[in-house]
């Protein structure tokens, strides 16, 4: 082979398993090789990304660490003059926000490869349908049959979602990032539903509530708000298949607000085959290889052309179908380059409150103090909480 690139995506088989089958034709098409590691969600939520820069082409990356990673340099700029026509392609062709996640100070910093926010996921033979609204999600949840993740950063994305589907979406902005009045009343909802669910819900992450619920002999039949994953809506993947559905509303404004994950395919700076990785990346996120052989190696894609297709949707039991209300009324998280060390302290900060029952108010204030710290303009990366709030080396 001539060139041979390093890349790096998450352990799962929806991360995972559609990159090295494109990486397999690519190889035969243009004789580059790309080899494929692998990271846990949490690394995929959390390690900062200028440190996998210094060690690999491509990187599959979560958007809110686009900006503390092109202040840094990591990362080379997609949106050459060259690339202008694919760019306004991509973007049209957007699910949710998901292109315009990746962009900041005027460039495109990586493509959107892989379209997420948070859904409902349900058991079929548990519940006759999803709930259309929180009030009918409690009384699931008082009759046993209701599981969330709340491992951070989890917890901090449900926050997120309640406040946007009730009228008032985070100000990434800033000063305050939650409006104290709806951000109180986000945090009283997720104490009522605290207390009906089991405690273990603090160390879960929405893979771990997925692969519980599509157990044979699981009794969780619902998870309100968690990141879709198609890979459970396949038949076949596990022994239980699950539905997928909009999001239950709480305001009346629709599916509105739930909190964008997802997942982009960035280039290295640093890379010596930077040319031969940036066209990998945008025959990637090209319409024919995310309705093809990405959707159908296991991936769950981000081009609009793959959502609206009808095979693509047979295959996985209607689920882009069932949830685009909710991804094209997503919410974009701050990406500002002190968020990443915000969203940790923040969401174990309401992981405490939430343990401890803390006056919701009183909670929201300390998350707005702490988000004002994490400004450009209030020194960012301060001490947010307990002298640290580094990641440590996070939504999808």
């Amino acid at each position: 082979m001539s060139q041979s690139l390093k890349g790096m995506s998450w352990s799962h088989p929806r991360g995972y398993d559609p990159l090295v089958a494109a990486a397999a034709v690519w190889r035969t098409q243009r004789g580059v090789e790309i080899s494929w590691d692998r990271r846990s969600l949490q690394d995929f939520e959390e390690f900062p990304v200028e440190e996998l820069a210094k060690r690999y082409d491509l990187m599959v990356i979560d958007h809110p660490h686009i900006g503390g990673a092109a202040e840094q340099g990591s990362l080379a700029p997609l949106d050459e003059p060259q690339r202008a026509a694919e760019c306004a392609a991509l973007e049209k062709a957007s699910v949710g926000p998901s292109y315009e996640s990746y962009a900041w100070a005027g460039r495109q910093w990586a493509l959107p490869i892989d379209a997420a926010a948070q859904v409902q996921a349900a058991r079929p033979d548990l519940i006759a349908e999803p709930p259309s609204s929180w009030s009918q999600m409690l009384s699931l949840a008082r009759a046993g049959l209701v599981d969330c993740p709340l491992r951070l950063p989890h917890s901090l994305m449900i926050a997120y979602t309640l406040a946007a589907n009730l009228g008032a979406p985070c100000a990434a902005e800033g000063p305050d990032l939650f409006d104290l009045k709806i951000g109180a009343r986000a945090v009283e909802m997720m104490h009522e539903l605290v207390a009906l669910i089991d405690v273990s819900c603090f160390a879960k992450d929405p893979i771990d509530v997925l692969e519980a619920m599509s157990a044979k002999n699981s009794r969780i039949g619902l998870a309100p708000l968690i990141y879709s994953y198609v890979s459970y809506a396949r038949p076949g993947f596990r022994e239980k298949p699950l539905k997928f559905a909009n999001i239950p509303m709480v305001g009346g404004a629709g599916p509105i607000g739930s909190t964008l994950g997802g997942a982009g395919i960035a280039v290295s700076a640093f890379s010596r085959h930077r040319a031969a990785a940036i066209d990998f990346a945008f025959w990637a996120a090209s319409g024919p290889v995310q309705r093809g052989l990405y959707a159908s190696a296991g991936g769950q894609p981000a081009h609009a052309d793959a959502w609206g297709d009808a095979g693509v949707n047979a295959a996985a039991r209607g689920f882009y179908f069932d949830t685009r209300a909710t991804l094209d009324g997503a919410w974009l998280r701050p990406r500002h380059a002190g968020y990443m060390a915000f969203q940790r302290a923040a969401s174990e900060r309401l992981n405490e409150g939430l343990k401890a029952k803390e006056r919701a108010a009183s909670l929201v204030r300390a998350l707005n103090e702490m988000y004002r710290s994490s400004l450009p303009d209030h020194g960012r990366n301060a001490d947010l909480r307990h002298g640290s709030a580094t990641p440590t080396g996070e939504a999808r």
